[in-house]
């Protein structure tokens, strides 16, 4: 969930409780903070879906018809409500009035701000795929592409920017943030691609094209200057599973997912901080 979604939702229903998850013991599908908007006929956001949200929605819903406070729930996650998580949460449900609205707001643009960048150099038909994938995922998504004409049907909430020099970016990138290089240009992908792996902080450093491709860059990186070790670090072609499948959109697919692991796997090791869209939680 962004704030932006936040804010569409409450416009168009301006009637809606909010569920938070302000306590988990034990196993839960999702942590503590975490928030669901529910309104007559919409919803926004999860809690964990099963038998729990379907409770929570149904008492929610309820307490709209009728106009009555929807109180606090007590929910054991086991064989009492169909799950086997196991667990046991408590779920605060209130109406969402203009304090609440504008704290929720609040937390999501804080998440929002600390979610891992992620910069696209190329706006082709693979960069487009992939940014279309990348744009629903906890992440900022930036294109970049010398052609400003090539600067259109991108999502909503990604960035694009035309620049005349794309390995100038990497320079200027937050730390932590991921390259993938896609441009229609081979030599501007090495420039770029050498310039994104002299950043040790870059959790993924990618590069679409074929094993040849790599080869070429290699003994072109090590004409340069360029280290064995930080030649490791770049993941050349990107997305390979040994699923050969050239459509642009499954190229997408399969590197979104590699992104997110080598992304993952930096917060989980502690190299960057984790962000979570759930925030803190709602007093």
């Amino acid at each position: 969930m962004r704030s932006a979604d936040l804010d569409a939702f409450l416009s168009d229903h301006p009637a809606a409780i909010v569920a938070e998850l302000t306590s988990v013991r034990g196993s839960s599908p999702r942590e503590q903070g975490a928030f669901m908007l529910i309104a007559a006929a919409a919803l926004l956001g999860t809690i964990g879906g099963g038998a729990l949200e379907y409770m929570v929605i149904a008492r929610a819903r309820q307490a709209l018809r009728d106009g009555l406070p929807p109180g606090v729930m007590e929910v054991p996650l086991g064989p009492e409500i169909g799950q086997c998580c196991g667990g046991r949460v408590t779920v605060a449900l209130r109406v969402v009035g203009a304090s609440d609205a504008a704290r929720l707001a609040s937390r999501l643009r804080i998440s929002e701000g600390a979610l891992p960048h992620v910069y696209l150099f190329g706006s082709g038909h693979v960069g487009k795929a992939l940014a279309r994938a990348l744009a629903t995922l906890p992440l900022q998504v930036h294109v970049i592409d010398t052609r400003p004409d090539e600067l259109h049907d991108l999502p909503a909430g990604v960035e694009a920017r035309a620049v005349p020099m794309p390995e100038a970016v990497v320079r200027t990138a937050p730390a932590g943030a991921a390259f993938v290089i896609l441009t229609h240009d081979h030599a501007l992908d090495f420039l770029i691609a050498a310039e994104a792996l002299k950043r040790a902080d870059a959790p993924y450093v990618g590069m679409v094209g074929s094993r040849t491709k790599r080869a070429r860059f290699a003994s072109w990186y090590r004409g340069e200057g360029g280290g064995e070790r930080d030649l490791a670090r770049l993941v050349l072609p990107i997305g390979d599973f040994g699923l050969v499948d050239k459509r642009p959109e499954v190229i997408a697919a399969l590197a979104a997912a590699e992104i997110m692991v080598h992304i993952g796997s930096g917060e989980a090791s502690g190299t960057r901080p984790v962000a979570t869209m759930s925030g803190a939680a709602i007093d």
